[in-house]
C-alpha cells in the first residue's frame, strides 16, 4: 500500500521494502491524514490517543523489542495456520509481531490515525473487540487459502478499523503522496482488489493478502451485527411506547467552526452519530449537550 499524507506541506514517507522471505508479512498500511467532510483535519497528537489505541501501540513496541533482543521467545507466537491446533494462542499472538522497524512503523501510524476516531465513535470495548476479530478473522482466513504459511504482523486488525473510519465516515479524503485525494471508502475498494489480485497470483514478496481481506470482512460483519443490534433496540422501544420524539432539535444549524475549541469535537462527534445513524440515535444527554449550541432563534420549545 501507498503512504499517505494531509493536504499541505508534504512530509517524507516511504513504503516497507518487501523481502522475500518464506514467512508471510501483513503489508504494512497507511499513515495517513485526512480532508473531512467538513473540511477539518484529524492529525491527533499524543495527548489525544484514546485508551485501546494508547495501549495497543505501546503492546506493539514492547513485544517488537523482544523480538530484537529474544528472537527465539518470537517464534512460538507465529501464526502457522496447520499448527493451530497445537498452538491455538498464536490466533492472537501473531497480530503482535512485526517483520520489521519499517513493518511495524507503518501499522503503529495507521492505528495512530485511524483508531482515535473509531475508538470515540465505538466506544473502547467494541473498539477492541472489532481489532481482534479482524486480527482473528484474518488469521481464519489465511487457514482457508494459506495454510503453511506463517503470518506475522498487526495488519489485519488495523484493516479492521481502517474498513471502521471508512464506513463511518466515507466520503473523508485520504491524499496518497499529498498530491491524489482518495474517498476512505475507494481506499478500501482499491487495497481489496489489490489484496485479491495478489492472493490469488501467490501473495508475491512474503505479503499475507487474505489476512488483510480476512480483516476487513471480520470489520465489516462486526459492525453490521452491532448496527442489526442498535436498530432492534430502536424499534424495540419506539413499539413499546417508551421512545420519545427527538427531531425537533435544528442540528443543522449548529456551526462546528464557531463552537468553542474545549466543546468542539465532542459537537463533531455528535453530528458525526446523527448524519451516519439519524437524529433519533443520539441520547437524551447528547441532545441537550447539542441544544446549546443551535443558534437561539432556531431552538424549539422544549428543545
Amino acid at each position: 500500500m501507498l503512504p499517505v499524507k494531509r493536504r499541505g506541506p508534504p512530509r517524507p514517507c516511504a513504503t516497507m521494502p518487501v523481502r522475500n522471505r518464506a514467512r508471510a508479512h501483513t503489508a504494512p498500511v497507511p499513515s495517513p491524514h485526512f480532508d473531512s467532510a467538513r473540511g477539518r483535519g484529524i492529525l491527533m497528537h499524543m495527548n489525544d490517543l484514546t485508551p485501546w489505541v494508547q495501549r495497543l501501540l505501546i503492546a506493539n513496541v514492547i513485544v517488537f523489542f523482544v523480538q530484537l533482543t529474544a528472537p527465539g521467545l518470537a517464534e512460538p507466537l507465529v501464526f502457522v495456520p496447520m499448527a493451530v491446533f497445537t498452538h491455538p494462542w498464536t490466533i492472537v499472538t501473531y497480530m503482535f509481531l512485526h517483520g520489521g522497524f519499517t513493518h511495524l512503523l507503518f501499522n503503529m501510524l495507521a492505528l495512530f490515525f485511524f483508531g482515535p476516531r473509531v475508538e470515540a465513535r465505538l466506544g473502547s470495548n467494541r473498539f477492541v473487540t472489532l481489532y481482534f476479530i479482524a486480527g482473528i478473522s484474518g488469521a481464519l482466513l489465511s487457514f482457508v487459502f494459506a495454510p503453511y504459511a506463517g503470518v506475522i504482523g498487526a495488519s489485519a486488525a488495523v484493516f479492521g478499523v481502517m474498513l471502521a473510519f471508512a464506513y463511518f465516515w466515507p466520503r473523508d479524503q485520504i491524499l496518497i503522496w499529498g498530491i491524489l485525494p482518495v474517498e476512505a471508502r475507494w481506499l478500501v475498494v482499491i487495497t481489496t482488489v489489490l489484496a485479491l489480485w495478489s492472493g490469488m497470483g501467490g501473495s508475491r514478496g512474503g505479503t499475507a493478502d487474505f489476512a488483510h481481506l480476512g480483516g476487513y470482512a471480520g470489520a465489516f460483519l462486526y459492525l453490521r451485527f452491532i448496527g442489526w443490534g442498535s436498530a432492534a433496540k430502536r424499534f424495540k422501544r419506539q413499539a413499546a411506547g417508551a421512545g420519545r420524539v427527538v427531531g425537533s432539535i435544528a442540528w443543522q444549524k449548529v456551526d462546528p467552526a464557531s463552537v468553542n475549541a474545549l466543546n468542539r469535537d465532542e459537537v463533531n462527534r455528535i453530528l458525526d452519530k446523527i448524519s451516519a445513524q439519524g437524529i433519533g440515535s443520539i441520547t437524551d444527554q447528547e441532545r441537550t449537550f447539542l441544544t446549546h449550541f443551535v443558534p437561539p432563534d432556531d431552538r424549539t420549545p422544549g428543545a
